[in-house]
């Protein structure tokens, strides 16, 4: 077990990949063996897979307000005329189906948690087209997520009620980041300064759902969270590093989430979700609430 970012990369010494490592602690926390534990990660693929088969057709949520923006941005990648790297944008429209399928109800892999399920799914099926990763790869890229995001749920928090979109997509993206670091051959160190550089350029990143629903600004903050993960992982791999430890990062995500006000923290009380339209859209879902008389 490894309890801190630093006792990660340094435990990743004695394993071939980081994901060993991870596969090698959920056998000693679980009992499972290490067959029952890689045909669990086996089937999250699956579901991630998928969701974005979902939501790339084009999908709208329950509520009908939002929806077929994973459509959108699947046809304008193919129109050839797009300005962002088509990596970049492929894992944007990946992240977005996968929270559009989220907010229709259909079936998703929490990574870390619903409303962030959409970065890990986006970045990894990018990655796999762009670095021609294996079935075992992708497996391995999935087991280095979690090792990282252990530490960030056990330091810090991954739940946006408890810390904020910081949290959540934050911790999200970071994950992300480490885990492409290292399936584009960068080292354990490397990868440590990925999910570094994207906790810092996402600290304070408050969680405001629009009617309480993880509709808007959810879906596009997935987006967000695939792309930064990506621009993260190369810097770390340009042999950029962070300035500020990886675990005095973590711990300042920590604290800066315990700092924040309530109406930050995923109660629609702040943010987007009391602006006009916010509040409108709130009305239109909900009704008029009830009057309450004495």
């Amino acid at each position: 077990m490894f309890y801190s970012i630093q006792e990660l990369v340094e435990r990743a010494k004695d394993y071939p990949t980081i994901g060993e490592l991870m596969i090698a602690t959920e056998m000693e926390l679980t009992d499972r063996t290490r067959e029952e534990i890689i045909a669990l990660m086996e089937r999250n693929l699956e579901v991630m897979e998928s969701s974005i088969e979902e939501g790339v057709k084009g999908v709208t949520s329950v509520t009908r307000i939002t929806g077929g923006d994973a459509k959108r941005m699947n046809e304008y990648i193919e129109s050839g005329k797009f300005m962002s790297g088509e990596t970049i944008l492929k894992a944007v429209r990946n992240g977005i189906a996968v929270n559009e399928v989220n907010a229709k109800m259909g079936l998703v892999c929490a990574t870390p948690t619903a409303g962030s399920a959409g970065v890990l799914p986006g970045v990894l099926m990018a990655a796999r087209e762009k670095l021609d990763l294996t079935h075992e790869e992708q497996i391995d890229f999935l087991f280095t997520a979690g090792a990282f995001g252990l530490v960030m749920a056990n330091n810090a928090s991954i739940s946006g009620a408890e810390g904020g979109c910081q949290a959540e997509v934050g911790s999200a993206s970071a994950m992300s980041a480490a885990a492409l670091v290292a399936a584009n051959g960068g080292t354990p160190e490397m990868a440590a300064n990925a999910l570094a550089i994207t906790l810092k350029n996402v600290m304070g990143l408050i969680c405001d759902p629009v009617a309480g629903l993880v509709e808007v600004p959810c879906v596009k903050r997935n987006a967000m969270g695939a792309s930064q993960a990506f621009i993260s992982a190369d810097m770390a791999l340009a042999g950029i590093r962070s300035v500020i430890p990886p675990d005095e990062v973590v711990e300042a995500m920590y604290k800066v989430g315990r700092a924040m006000p309530q109406i930050f923290k995923e109660t629609a009380e702040g943010g987007v979700a009391t602006t006009p339209t916010g509040l409108r859209l709130q009305k239109q879902v909900f009704g008029e609430p009830e009057k309450v008389t004495v």
